[in-house]
């Protein structure tokens, strides 16, 4: 006999005889319905019936009360039906059950449940033969199967391993081949670039920008005086700007011709999770069709390393500019989170992503 079960939560419940549960005051599930109450819990013992089947005890203090429609109906409609256990169910209609969370094996079995339990409920068909209800919260689930072959049991994305493996094949395929392809670039046209900022948001400011290009050499290196935030104490618990550093460096407005002029020289521009940076640069220009023809040229090393990853390295669950490095065995220029270091961090893991991308 089982001395023990895992529940579907996790928790673990133990067998336990009649004797002992009734000195625990634990409710079966019969007592529940005489009492016209439900468990609003799970199970806390179970017991073996001789026939097999599992009746599941209760706490007390871990029921409620059941909806009137559940233990109200006409006398000429209550019935009752013994099991071999001795438990004693009601007769409930199909929408009842349904209410009640009850459903037939065989609709368990679609739902990819196992009965377990004994029924709880149960109605006529239209031949007059017994029709069981079991009670979903307590059925076992039963493993996902492989949504693609339908054989094997889920591993990984609803598929099983060995399809898998086979999807995981043809992508790292995939991806190996734009990453290596021959791209041709100057390196003096493909910028890197990382902004730090007073904040997490679109209406924070910037506080240091850093341009590299492809050779590694310095474009642009300035802190920015931010024109409307006086202190920013959480970022700069991160990058270490402080507002007394920023308070004779430049502003954002002084700034603007050169980095226009800096990237409009560029084919690419590169930097490491664009959506925040590109959503404070686009600013220096006025219409969209600038900020369009910006963002063409944007170019996001994170997504790629995500790529990578995914298909290489499956077991990472971060992708931070610092788990990148640490992935590579790359070493640090300068100090993280600081825009000098986290630039040339950029340009050294997007130049092991793509080996060939610039022209001999």
């Amino acid at each position: 006999m089982e001395k023990q079960m895992t529940l579907r939560s996790g928790a673990v419940i133990h067998a336990i005889s009649r004797k002992d549960a009734d000195s625990k005051n634990y409710l079966t599930r019969q007592t529940l319905s005489e009492l016209h109450l439900m468990p609003s819990g799970e199970p806390v013992a179970f017991e073996v019936s001789e026939n097999g089947s599992l009746i599941y005890y209760f706490h007390p203090e871990r029921v409620t009360e059941a909806p009137v429609e559940m233990w109200y109906s006409p006398t000429s409609r209550k019935e009752s039906y013994t099991l071999e256990s001795g438990t004693v169910i009601e007769r409930m209609s199909v929408k009842r059950a349904a209410a009640c969370n009850y459903y037939t094996e065989e609709r368990l079995k679609k739902m990819n449940y196992e009965v377990v339990e004994e029924p709880v409920a149960f109605t006529y068909k239209a031949d007059r033969s017994i029709l069981f209800f079991y009670d979903k919260k307590t059925a076992k689930r039963l493993p996902l199967m492989c949504v693609r072959c339908g054989e094997f049991v889920r591993f990984n994305k609803k598929l099983c391993e060995k399809c898998y493996e086979r999807e995981m094949a043809i992508r790292r395929a995939e991806g190996d081949r734009i990453r290596s392809a021959q791209y041709n670039m100057e390196r003096e046209k493909v910028l890197f670039f990382d902004l730090e900022l007073t904040g997490f948001y679109d209406h924070d400011e910037i506080l240091s920008i850093t341009i590299i290009d492809g050779n590694g050499d310095m474009v642009m290196d300035t802190l920015v005086k931010p024109e409307h935030t006086k202190k920013w104490t959480r970022t700069e618990k991160i990058h270490g700007i402080t507002p007394a550093m920023v308070e004779d460096a430049p502003l954002l407005t002084d700034l603007i011709p050169r980095i226009k002029e800096i990237f409009e020289g560029a084919k690419n521009i590169i930097a490491y999770g664009v959506s925040t940076d590109f959503s404070h640069i686009k600013y220096i220009y006025d219409n969209e069709e600038d900020r369009e023809i910006l963002h063409s040229k944007i170019r996001c090393c994170a997504n790629e390393y995500v790529r990578y990853i995914h298909e290489h390295r499956p077991e990472l669950e971060h992708a931070s500019l610092i788990d990148a490095m640490e992935c590579f065995g790359i070493e640090w220029e300068g100090v993280p989170h600081s825009s000098i270091a986290d630039t040339f961090a950029c340009r050294k893991v997007w130049n092991v992503l793509f080996p060939n991308y610039y022209r001999d």
